[in-house]
């Protein structure tokens, strides 16, 4: 594996996407400084996985609480537990009610800024090419723009890497499956409970991401669903 200078903040929920981007940062030899949001999400566990496996990497890792703003932006079924998730497939309309108001912009706003305040000259963040139906801070007009933000905000520019911006979530799991990637050190599911629902969209998109490159997810799942049998 090379070895470089050049340090990189990473984006990690603990999520898959995420787990898939910091794997990459490391294998191009960066220096990788984890940072992962509590934004009050119902899905808190992600955030101890992304604890676990920083810790077994011995990366430098950040869990940054910034639950107060949780008001602000608690309209979604994401963060308020008065809104059912969805059990439904990942591009049906109904899953717009787990849309985070602005919540790509507030995490990459904060990733800048300590990317800065450690000489980063990159953020990494998994926005992947499934999301551009539901989530308007994943398309890439929005990585653009802020991408032009990065590199005029602080005196020192940083800038955005979103390695699968127009990869689709099987590509992500074919590329780090190829990496020799153990996604059972992932967590997906929206409701955050001990076994993952297996039922809303979310599991229902990671778990047709593995059928399709024909590999069983090795997450336990509390209810049989699509690719799940």
């Amino acid at each position: 594996m090379p070895h470089s200078s050049e340090s990189t903040a990473v984006i990690y929920s603990g999520g898959l996407d995420s787990y898939t981007v910091l794997h990459r940062a490391l294998r191009e030899g960066l220096n990788v400084h984890a940072l992962s949001f509590d934004y009050g999400q119902r899905h808190r566990r992600e955030l101890d996985v992304a604890t676990h496996v920083c810790q077994a990497l011995s990366l430098p890792h950040q869990v940054v609480d910034i639950r107060a703003i949780h008001g602000l932006m608690d309209s979604s079924a994401l963060t308020n537990s008065q809104y059912d998730i969805p059990s439904d497939d990942y591009a049906s309309e109904t899953l717009a009610a787990t849309v985070v108001p602005n919540r790509n912009m507030v995490l990459l706003s904060l990733a800048i800024a300590n990317a800065v305040n450690i000489g980063a000259t990159r953020v990494d963040y998994g926005a992947h090419g499934g999301d551009h139906v539901l989530y308007p801070d994943c398309r890439p007009a929005f990585v653009d723009a802020m991408n032009q933000v990065a590199g005029i905000a602080n005196f020192t520019p940083v800038t955005i890497h979103a390695p699968y911006l127009y990869a689709s979530k099987a590509d992500i799991v074919r590329d780090g499956l190829a990496m020799g990637l153990d996604y059972a050190h992932t967590w997906t599911c929206y409701e955050g409970k001990t076994l993952a629902c297996g039922v809303c969209g979310s599991c229902r998109e990671r778990l047709a991401a593995f059928a399709q490159n024909s590999v069983q997810d090795p997450l336990p799942y509390a209810l049989s669903s699509p690719g799940n049998s």
